[in-house]
């Protein structure tokens, strides 16, 4: 059984997920107060899924890593894709590459490094979505 040694499963689970995103086309539109957009909308189910509140913080993959690390956020979303150079830095989801406005990338995810049941929980949850 995964676990996550500070817990972000069971922390969010209820209560607030904390989501960064970059903007990038029709994945994460940010123009108003709340973000939207098709990365925007599995992050909001998934939210929804572990009965919990998004709190959307709006930035550049850099800056919303940087967060990540510090404990200030529980996922990343937007156009991160395989290929990223975020490695070493956070956890990093499978490649999901039909979501819509993906065009042609497989996108994934971040979350913190080591929490490996809030990262089984969330590509469970995708897979259910968008399929693997």
């Amino acid at each position: 059984m995964p676990a996550d040694p500070d817990d972000t499963l069971a922390s969010v689970r209820h209560s607030v997920l904390r989501v960064g995103v970059s903007p990038d086309g029709s994945l994460v539109q940010a123009d108003g107060d709340d973000p939207s957009g098709s990365v925007v909308d599995l992050v909001d189910g998934f939210a929804d899924h572990l009965d919990a509140e998004p709190e959307w913080t709006v930035g550049s993959e850099e800056t919303l890593v940087g967060m990540l690390e510090r404990g200030d956020l529980d996922l990343i979303a937007g156009g991160i894709t395989s290929d990223t150079p975020w490695l070493e830095r956070a956890g990093v989801s499978r490649g999901y590459s039909d979501i819509d406005g993906a065009d042609g990338r497989t996108l994934v995810m971040l979350v913190p490094l080591g929490e490996n049941a809030f990262l089984s929980e969330l590509e469970s949850y995708l897979d259910d979505e968008v399929g693997s």
